[in-house]
């Protein structure tokens, strides 16, 4: 299991829930990437992200349906992907990582972001 915790909410971060998407990258990015960013105390993931795990942020629970080719590595080096919410087989963007559940997530500091390998 990966665990880390959310760290700080950018101002601009939330404003991509209408896109049904969160940005996440660890707390010492650049201010322009926090500002669009749920920040969280990254640390390295035991292994690779895959189709099948779930990712839960804070109570909410989600079912990895796909991952982008980029996503592992830029969540390993930088803490950072695109969570989309939508449950697709494929993904848009590289880095992203597409997620089946019941609602989008409620998001605050302090709260955890885990990963069940399954």
């Amino acid at each position: 299991m990966y665990q880390s915790t959310i760290t700080g909410i950018g101002e601009q971060a939330m404003d991509f829930q209408e896109e049904n998407m969160l940005i996440l990258f660890s707390d010492d990015a650049p201010n322009e990437l926090a500002e669009i960013a749920v920040l969280h105390h990254s640390e390295q993931p035991v292994r690779e992200i895959k189709k099948g795990d779930r990712i839960c942020i804070g109570e909410d629970c989600y079912l990895v349906t796909a991952v982008g080719k980029e996503a592992n590595y830029t969540f390993r080096t930088m803490g950072h992907c695109t969570l989309r919410f939508d449950g697709q087989e494929q993904t848009r963007m590289p880095g992203e990582i597409q997620l089946r559940g019941e609602k989008f997530p409620t998001v605050k500091i302090g709260a955890n972001i885990e990963i069940i390998f399954e």
